[in-house]
């Protein structure tokens, strides 16, 4: 066992060995996280071995060594780069990394890229969700789809693994995320051609270019590099359903440049600058109230677009299409590319507007029945509402109303119920105002209450009426023998005594003497009262028995039992 001077000494010498391996450390200024260069020394199968000027050598898995071309490339005595990591002491191990060294380097590369916005080389390498992994300088950046080229592209194949120019768009250290752009690129380096070629054109130069690309609102034209939007308000001063319907891919056409946007480099064109406005002359070529050609180009829900000589487009609103119906849908009355005539109604020559009736150029209706009223006809159901019933003039084919009111005298809405679609029936016109018509069924018979005029019947007569039916209101009576005129008196004006005014004391077919206190035959108002028939009938008595019956000793209860008595017998 080693005495306690033996083992001061070997631990003095293990103190003066560190300190002079320290020393030796700093002489060389390794420092940990940071990029040294180390010298390969040996080459295994599974490893690269390095010297660091460390304590001892460095040993990197070939793994590391991804580039096959750079792994054949090395041999000992080379000086490559790697990244220490950790320096042990002593009998530690030094822990290096070529991987690392390689990242760390790519990515102060891309920093300092994305601050000045220079160019570095990529390679494509695989696709993921909503772009492309890109390998940059080593590291795996994310490049979206709409950044791989100016326009979309629907296959990348010749792309793939091959060198390509990138822009850094974002940088996040921290997370490890990399965004690149192949587009920014492409864009820089094609608006630097624009600009050259813009400085040769100018706002109103004439040019011929090729249309490349159609849309709805618009065409794509190819001039020199540059490309040029001619929208669809430009082709044409008339309107244009589709582009594509006037020209054709590869078509060279004539155009005027109406527009360059220095900020963007946008130029927009024109076809239709190119010839004259029709609506600077437009008082020469149309007239107010003439009839013209044309050609339906487009159908609204409000109308339809009709185009007239010299691309001129007038609007038919929905209410100039047909007599019969003022909200009919036009896609009814006329199609797309159909053949009319039309008859202008209004021009503004400021707004460009000129408004057109279809209607106008055919046969009308309403002038075969505008001296029609208080004739009769025949209509066919074609609609029945909760009020009314709808109906189709049989001979001019014109719909017009019948109100529950005007089918029969007694006014009940419940009649509606009688009548059904299609039905077939007679009535007359009593009314046609504003392309409206009102039918009336009832004015086809003769009104009950002319019983009245016919009998020389005014207001204060009493008439003999028989009970028709009895209500929890009143009563119903039927004036004539017919029973076709039924009046209804109310409980108020049954009895001159409030006990008596009661509907459940009279029956069916009862006779009653009833006063008429209103009679208003023109707007048929009738109104009859038991109550002043009897009040009436009251003053009667008192005047004709009332002295007698006070000197005999009668009471005047008496009188009326027996006057009524009377009256009676002679009525059965």
């Amino acid at each position: 066992m080693a005495s306690e001077q033996e083992l001061n000494k070997v631990n003095t010498l293990h103190k003066e060995f560190q300190s002079l391996l320290d020393e030796d450390f700093k002489d060389r200024k390794l420092k940990e996280n940071e990029i040294i260069k180390a010298t390969v020394t040996e080459i295994t199968k599974n490893y690269i071995v390095v010297d660091c000027k460390a304590k001892m050598e460095g040993m990197i898995p070939v793994e590391e060594f991804k580039n096959d071309a750079e792994l054949s490339k090395l041999k000992v005595g080379s000086v490559i780069e790697v990244f220490l990591e950790r320096i042990e002491s002593f009998k530690g191990q030094l822990i290096i990394s070529r991987d690392k060294a390689v990242k760390m380097k790519a990515w102060k590369k891309m920093e300092k890229n994305f601050e000045s916005q220079e160019e570095l080389t990529g390679y494509i390498t695989g696709k993921v969700k909503g772009g492309w992994i890109t390998s940059v300088e080593g590291l795996p950046c994310f490049m979206p789809s709409s950044q791989i080229d100016v326009r979309p592209l629907k296959k990348v194949d010749h792309l793939m693994n091959t060198p390509i120019k990138v822009i850094a768009t974002r940088i996040d250290r921290s997370r490890g995320n990399v965004c690149v752009s192949r587009r920014a690129v492409l864009e820089k380096s094609k608006n630097a051609e624009v600009a050259e070629t813009l400085k040769d054109i100018k706002e109103g130069d004439i040019v011929e270019a090729q249309v490349h690309a159609c849309v709805d609102w618009g065409i794509f034209l190819t001039y020199k590099n540059i490309t040029l939007l001619l929208h669809v308000s430009d082709l044409s001063h008339g309107r244009v359903k589709k582009p594509s319907d006037l020209v054709t891919i590869g078509q060279t056409l004539k155009v005027k440049i109406t527009r360059i946007d220095p900020k963007t480099n946008r130029v927009s064109a024109s076809i239709k600058a190119l010839t004259e406005d029709p609506y600077s002359n437009i008082d020469s070529s149309f007239k107010i109230g003439e009839i013209y050609d044309g050609e339906v180009t487009k159908i609204m829900d409000y109308g339809c677009f009709v185009r007239l000589k010299d691309s001129v487009e007038g609007l038919i609103h929905s209410s100039e299409l047909d007599h019969k119906n003022r909200n009919i849908k036009p896609s009814k009355v006329l199609s797309v590319s159909e053949k009319i005539k039309c008859k202008i109604v209004s021009i503004d020559k400021d707004a460009k507007r000129i408004s057109l009736s279809y209607k106008a150029t055919l046969d009308n209706p309403w002038d075969k029945i505008k001296d029609a009223v208080g004739s009769e006809a025949k209509i066919k159901i074609n609609n029945i509402t909760d009020k009314a019933i709808f109906g189709e003039l049989v001979d001019a084919g014109l719909t017009g109303m019948l109100h529950y009111k005007e089918l029969n005298f007694s006014e009940n809405i419940e009649d509606l119920k009688k009548y059904k679609k299609n039905d077939v029936i007679n009535v007359k016109i009593i009314e046609i105002k504003d392309d409206k018509i009102r039918f009336s069924k009832r004015a086809l018979d003769k009104d009950p209450l002319d019983w009245f005029k016919d009998n020389g019947k005014k207001v204060g007569d009493v008439i003999t009426t028989r009970v028709h039916e009895v209500l929890k209101t009143g009563i119903k009576v039927a004036v004539d023998q017919d029973k076709k005129l039924i009046v209804t008196i109310k409980k108020a004006d049954l009895a001159k005594e409030t006990a008596d005014a009661r509907p459940e004391v009279f029956s069916k077919d009862n006779k009653l003497d009833t006063k008429i206190t209103e009679l208003d035959l023109n707007n048929r108002r009738v109104k009859l009262s038991v109550k002043a028939a009897q009040i009436d009938e009251e003053k009667s008595l008192i005047a004709k028995f009332g002295e007698g019956a006070t000197k005999s000793g009668a009471t005047l209860k008496g009188i009326f039992e027996k006057a009524i008595g009377k009256k009676g017998k002679k009525e059965k």
